[in-house]
């Protein structure tokens, strides 16, 4: 296994660190300050946006720089904070209608219906996820289906800044993925566990000296 240094560029500046680290950890143990627009440090995820280009590749990449290894002659740029260009309020109690759930989505997401298909949205995701195909899905009515689509989605909000029409996708698929669970039924034994807590019926001691929070027998 090599254990040789990797060196790669982050902005201009030469970073040299050990292998296996990713491109916030190669920045900080090569001494370097950064912890503004790192996600995991406040809390809230999908911020350490990066763009990157491998040595053996003249293709641009967006990815996040927690998540992605090194190699050497990578070239590094942070992505800066990003405000959203467009507002979709909505109130997640007011999608109570099944009936209606479909065209107050639409309602709420009107530029989703003007979609280019240019498929901007796909190549700035750094997760990988299938955008239009989401926003497509949403339009088309097949809830379900698009929120299962934005499952791994951390709300970097790259693709919202690169559509044309101003979509918001991340968000449109955040709503979708809200407003279904909503209105289906709960799983029962959950449902009757929260039942019997209400009533008193169950207690759990965390503090007893044999208390886990494994399921027992």
């Amino acid at each position: 296994m090599d254990h040789e240094p990797i060196t790669i560029d982050v902005e201009g500046r030469s970073v040299t660190a050990s292998p296996g680290r990713s491109i916030i950890e190669a920045v900080w143990e090569a001494g370097h300050v950064h912890v503004q627009g790192v996600g995991c440090l406040g809390g809230v995820c999908g911020s350490c946006r990066a763009i990157i280009r491998r040595a053996d590749s003249t293709e641009v990449k967006m990815v996040l720089a927690c998540e992605t290894l090194i190699e050497a002659g990578m070239q590094v740029t942070f992505v800066p904070f990003l405000e959203r260009l467009s507002d979709h309020p909505y109130q997640i109690d007011s999608f109570k209608d099944t009936w209606q759930l479909v065209s107050q989505v639409n309602q709420t997401f009107p530029e989703a219906a003007h979609c280019r298909h240019c498929g901007g949205c796909d190549s700035a995701c750094p997760k990988g996820i299938k955008v239009e195909r989401g926003v497509n899905l949403a339009v088309e009515g097949q809830l379900g289906a698009a929120g299962d689509i934005f499952e791994t989605c951390i709300m970097c909000n790259l693709c919202s800044h690169i559509c044309p029409e101003f979509i918001d996708p991340n968000h449109l698929g955040l709503l979708v993925r809200r407003v279904v669970p909503s209105l289906v039924v709960r799983p029962f034994n959950l449902m009757q566990r929260l039942n019997q807590l209400e009533r008193g019926e169950l207690y759990f001691d965390y503090e007893a000296p044999e208390a886990s929070t494994e399921e027992r027998d």
